[in-house]
This record gives structure tokens, C-alpha cells and sequence, in this order.
């Protein structure tokens, strides 16, 4: 138990990440279903407030479990929580729209195998950006 808790802690950002990017997907799909099924809002809106509420839960979870934000302050809160919304519409326009595109109608390549190359790279991107830009640590959160 000591030696999992030992790695746990060792790999802790990249563990919760993966967790909690679990969680961003269902909650995605949940919103998604919610608002076609029950609430009989159109597909196409319904995956714009889905990819709007999960961006959101992703933020919010990263910021305190992933990266451990300890930015205070509104305007330094709203100023990351922009960052974070922009590189997700960034890696969404880029990745999973323009490479999967290109990988399909360029290339010829099976819409199935870019669809999982393309997360992969959504998935790389977003934790670069997230933890190289977003949340980046100061010196001083670095010492604490």
C-alpha cells in the first residue's frame, strides 16, 4: 500500500488529470443527453452548452486537483479561467477539427484511427497548455 501511495504521490498531476478528464467526458455527455432527451433542446445547441459546461468543470477541477492552483484574486482567477476556455476552443479548432480533417480528406486516413490520434494530440495539448501556461507555477508558489 505504502509503494502505491509512493507513486500515487510521484505521478499525482498526471493521475488526477487523466481522473478528472474521465469526469470532464461524462459530464459532457450527461449535459449532451440531459438537453436533447428531457429537456428536447436541438443536437447541435445541446453540444455547444455540453462543451461550455464540461470546459467549465474541467477548469474548475484542474485549477484546484490537477495543477493546485493558488492564483487569487478575481481578475487573476478570470484571466486564467479565460486562458483556459481559449486554449481549449485552440486545441479544439486545431486538433480535433483542422488535423482530423486534414488526416481524413488529405490523406485518406480511417476516420476511426484519426479520431483516436486526434484526441491523443487534444489530450497532450491541453495538459502543455494547462500546465506550461494556464497554470503555471511563480518562483513563489514553487517554494511554498
Amino acid at each position: 500500500m505504502k509503494k502505491i501511495k509512493q507513486l500515487y504521490l510521484r505521478y499525482k498531476e498526471i493521475i488526477n488529470y487523466i481522473i478528472f478528464g474521465g469526469l470532464t467526458t461524462v459530464v459532457n455527455f450527461i449535459v449532451y443527453f440531459a438537453s436533447t432527451k428531457l429537456l428536447t433542446i436541438d443536437e447541435v445547441i445541446s453540444n455547444i452548452i455540453a462543451w461550455f459546461i464540461s470546459v467549465l468543470f474541467a477548469y474548475v477541477t484542474n485549477r484546484i486537483f490537477v495543477f493546485e492552483s493558488k492564483k487569487g484574486g478575481f481578475k487573476n482567477i478570470v484571466i486564467e479561467m479565460v486562458s483556459f476556455f481559449l486554449a481549449r476552443v485552440f486545441s479544439g479548432i486545431c486538433c480535433d477539427i483542422g488535423t482530423f480533417a486534414v488526416m481524413i480528406k488529405v490523406f485518406n486516413i480511417n476516420d476511426t484511427i484519426a479520431k483516436i490520434v486526434t484526441q491523443i494530440m487534444v489530450i497532450v495539448m491541453n495538459y502543455l497548455l494547462s500546465k506550461l501556461v494556464i497554470f503555471r507555477k511563480n518562483s513563489e508558489e514553487v517554494k511554498e
